[in-house]
């Protein structure tokens, strides 16, 4: 078996690649955690996690002070038992975010370490299911953005193939968010899917209101209306409105994404590898959402998302926000809509060690 050595774990300031507002925040930069794990076996594994601006720091210092700790001696072929082990040893602190975001950098080190070996790509020893999967483009939707520039993303991405656009709603008046959304609809026309997010930033009565305002341009979801906590208000509207209701983002353990399925809260499962823990519950999340017949869409991250969204079944989409160009050297590859996952074994992120180590800032 082979045995954890060493580890380490640093963090980067990562620059946003454009601006970024919606109902609630501005992007201002992404706070990137890495983790290096070596093993007796002369492979090396790495793994990121993230935040939007604030945590980065408190983040690095849950893996040092109590993660890094543990890895050495342990196997590092048995991802479950890793998983586990951290899991238990931060108990006092989870369910969070900081510990989640902890153990997800810890738990893709481990898968990268494990595709690595079995000399496979993240896509097939993560379950296999299919080598591609469909694009909906976020980039175009920014709640900041005029309705010419809307209509501008939306055509395209329209001509670009891909299968669906998302525009941020959360305007003061939801008859301005109709309307944007149908200067949209009128470009993408009924072929392809429109998808809207309001980031938690509505109420329960609000949430139903805007939902069947904005029932003529035939929504393929409304993201996260409620802050998400509120499973009944979700529950309440998920009743209240035929469009679908996607979570996920902002859920940080398995069993709260069973509460809103077992209620019938969520429609659409947006799991995050970081924000869940990792690749290990990740993959637990998108099987228990197979298991209510519900669509896993997962929220940013598209460049490891492209691989564990192929290899699910119910992987129906993946969101095209690129992030880590500036720190990798090669892309993820879109062919006729489609998101292609990597061939090379490993999580098929091949970072830039420089351009990494210029935004190294712990």
């Amino acid at each position: 078996m082979p045995l954890i050595t060493a580890a380490r774990a640093y963090l980067v300031d990562l620059e946003v690649e454009t601006v970024r507002t919606d109902a609630l925040q501005t992007f201002v930069k992404q706070e990137t955690l890495f983790v290096e794990i070596d093993t007796d076996d002369g492979l090396t594994g790495t793994g990121y996690s993230y935040t939007i601006g604030t945590g980065g720091r408190a983040t690095l210092s849950m893996l040092r002070d109590h993660l890094i700790p543990l890895l050495p001696g342990l196997d590092a072929a048995s991802t479950e038992t890793v998983w586990r082990t951290l899991f238990l040893h931060t108990k006092a602190t989870t369910v969070g975010v900081i510990t989640a975001l902890a153990l997800a950098a810890v738990d893709t080190a481990i898968w990268d370490l494990k595709s690595r070996r079995e000399g496979l790509p993240l896509w097939q020893v993560a379950g296999g299911h299919r080598p591609e999967v469909p694009l909906y483009d976020t980039e175009g939707g920014w709640l900041q953005l005029s309705v010419d520039e809307l209509v501008r993303g939306a055509a395209a991405s329209r001509d670009a193939g891909w299968r669906g656009v998302k525009v941020k709603i959360g305007k003061p008046d939801p008859h301005e968010d109709l309307e944007r959304l149908v200067a949209v609809r009128s470009v993408i026309g009924p072929g392809m899917d429109l998808m809207v997010d309001a980031n938690q930033s509505l109420t329960s009565a609000d949430a139903i209101r805007r939902a069947h305002i904005l029932e003529p341009v035939d929504l393929f979801w409304i993201e996260e209306p409620l802050p998400a906590e509120d499973v009944a208000g979700h529950e309440r509207l998920a009743a209240a409105t035929p469009t679908p209701i996607a979570v996920g983002e902002s859920i940080y353990s398995v069993g709260q994404f069973r509460e809103y399925l077992q209620r019938g809260a969520a429609g659409i499962v947006q799991v995050d590898v970081a924000r869940i823990g990792g690749i290990t519950p990740w993959l637990k999340v998108a099987h228990l959402a197979e298991a209510f017949n519900v669509e896993v869409c997962p929220h940013f991250l598209m460049e490891l998302h492209v691989s564990l969204t192929a290899a699910v079944p119910n992987g129906r989409y993946v969101e095209h926000i690129p992030q880590l160009r500036a720190i990798t050297t090669n892309r993820i590859e879109i062919r006729d809509g489609v998101a292609v996952a990597p061939t090379a074994p490993g999580l098929g992120i091949e970072w830039d060690p420089d351009a990494v180590d210029d935004r190294r800032v712990a």
